[in-house]
């Protein structure tokens, strides 16, 4: 067994006599580089700037967030590495609820009362894994997507015991790459040697991506059938109806979930999204209520969250209700950007329904000026911010906040749905006008860039070129030439950590938005020949 000694590890236990048992019990394996923390949010913090190689989490927290909600924050967020490993420490009699809705499983669950042995056990069976993997993922945490499918088939002859987790993993990669095709050959290549739920939902996933909706309605419909916890076939059925705009039948798949899964604020908030725009204001209040009392205890709270609460209230006609959580808002997110921007769109929602024009009308023009001033405000909001605008009559508001949303559309659709909020108030002109203006913002921003890079002005074009991800980052051109303007510096002025760093996640982020765009492959080899160049390797780990 590969020495436990040098691995470092983060105990997440509320209570003071296990903390120490588990500590000790850690001892006995030979690991003593520990770390404790009390709570989900005593843990994040510590690893925004550390990475541990093991982390023993209790699933009972007690604050609020259980152990498998913070795995997913932490996941979702990208604050630990693919190959930390993570067990949950479970009583036996919440261990079946705990495994069958568990969305993103942790690398295992141990359930108490256990020995330092069977610990010792655990542990050493998830690092001779990582071990096997390690060279994979230092491969997807440095974007070189296409490298780690060949180690993949590589460790599928090397490692026969794990030839299924490494197929799988090569499956999602291609998905990731956007190559549908690829990654469904694989799937239906494992169901013909015996059938598993998580194939048969990556094979879902491949039919979705070639927007063969039907075909994989079908399929995630028996999944849910056959498996009525599987919780992730549920979020993809989901959102198959939604695509085909089938919202009725999305929120009906959405609310079976969480009856199931309670806890999960994502499906909550989706649920929620979805009943407001079928216009079950009910289900919409509920689903909002709980995202807001559940993401109190979550270090990543957002104030859109209290914005849907309100909207919802506000459609109910309960403005006494909405000012309440307003003040909550106030009072609780102070320290957060978005909140001025949120708090004052909030503020003229209430007005308007309590009749006060001139107020609303003070409060958007204070929310417009807010977002010009605020990065990171989705553009369903921003979306929302419009509509009243124009309501209104704030013309020119609605038409800045809509150049920016526009600007940032991912796609045709996306464009679309921008259009539809001026075309629903009979401004179809203006959208038109809008629309033309957003194009030429892009335009304009992405050849600024690439001017700068060409006279030789490198740190000028990645700033500028930074600065409109921030402000666009749904928008693939942007995106990509933004990933472009690093790589130009890193090529010519030198290697530099942190500029490495954010040109993996721009391409990451630009696979993501145009995962079928030509010109992304020759991206990728750019970036792994500079690496190359200055003798870039991944970090070591223990």
């Amino acid at each position: 067994m590969t020495s436990l000694r040098s691995l470092t590890a983060l105990i997440v236990e509320p209570q003071s006599g296990m903390r120490a048992n588990l500590h000790n019990m850690l001892n006995l394996c030979g690991i003593t580089k520990i770390d404790h923390a009390v709570s989900s949010g005593t843990a994040i913090r510590p690893l925004k700037n550390k990475s541990y190689d093991l982390i023993l989490c209790e699933y009972d927290l007690g604050d609020g967030q259980d152990g498998q909600q913070l795995l997913e924050d932490l996941r979702h967020n990208k604050l630990i590495p693919l190959w930390t490993v993570f067990i949950i420490v479970t009583a036996e009699r919440v261990y079946e609820k705990v495994v069958s809705a568990a969305e993103l499983a942790p690398t295992d669950y141990i359930l108490k009362p256990f020995t330092a042995d069977t610990l010792l056990d655990r542990i050493g069976k998830a690092i001779e894994k990582r071990t096997a993997f390690l060279p994979v993922y230092h491969l997807m945490e440095h974007g070189n997507l296409h490298e780690a499918i060949e180690i993949c088939q590589v460790g599928e002859e090397k490692y026969r015991r794990y030839a299924t987790d490494f197929m799988r993993l090569r499956a999602e990669l291609h998905v990731i790459l956007g190559e549908a095709e690829a990654a469904e050959a694989i799937y239906q290549a494992l169901l013909a040697t015996k059938v598993v739920a998580w194939a048969r939902l990556g094979l879902a996933k491949t039919l979705f991506m070639q927007q063969k909706f039907g075909e994989a309605e079908m399929l995630l419909k028996t999944l849910v059938e056959e498996n009525s916890k599987y919780m992730d076939a549920y979020d993809w059925l989901a959102k198959t109806h939604v695509a085909i705009d089938q919202l009725p039948e999305a929120k009906e798949v959405l609310a079976g979930a969480v009856a199931i899964s309670p806890h999960a604020v994502r499906r909550l908030r989706k649920l929620g999204e979805v009943a407001l725009e079928t216009g079950d204001v009910e289900t919409a209040e509920k689903s909002f209520q709980k995202v807001v009392a559940k993401a109190k205890y979550s270090e990543f709270r957002d104030p859109e969250d209290h914005v849907r609460l309100i909207r919802t209230l506000v459609k109910k006609g309960d403005t006494q209700q909405a000012s309440t959580v307003i003040r909550d808002m106030e009072k609780s997110l102070n320290n957060i950007d978005k909140t001025p921007a949120c708090r004052a769109f909030s503020s003229a929602l209430v007005q308007t329904e309590l009749g006060n024009a001139e107020q609303a009308a003070q409060d958007l023009a204070v929310a417009v000026a807010a977002c010009r001033q605020t990065d990171g405000i989705s553009n369903d909001m921003k979306m929302e911010l419009a509509k009243n605008c124009l309501h209104h009559n704030l013309d020119e508001g609605a038409s800045e906040v809509m150049r920016d949303v526009m600007s940032n559309a991912a796609d045709e659709t996306a464009l679309a749905k921008a259009m539809k909020v001026f075309e629903q108030a009979g401004r179809r002109e203006l959208a038109e006008k809008v629309a033309k203006e957003s194009r030429k913002q892009v335009v304009e921003l992405v050849s600024s860039g690439a001017e700068k890079a060409k006279q030789g002005d490198f740190e000028g074009a990645v700033a500028l070129m930074t600065a409109a991800v921030r402000k666009l980052p749904e928008n693939p051109q942007v995106v990509f030439n933004a990933a472009v303007a690093v790589l130009k510096y890193l090529e010519n002025v030198g290697w530099d950590n942190q500029r490495g760093e954010q040109v993996r996640g721009y391409i990451e982020s630009a696979r993501r938005l145009d995962p079928n765009n030509p010109r992304l492959a020759p991206l990728g080899e750019l970036y792994q020949a500079i690496q190359k160049k200055y003798g870039i390797k991944p970090p070591s780990i223990s």
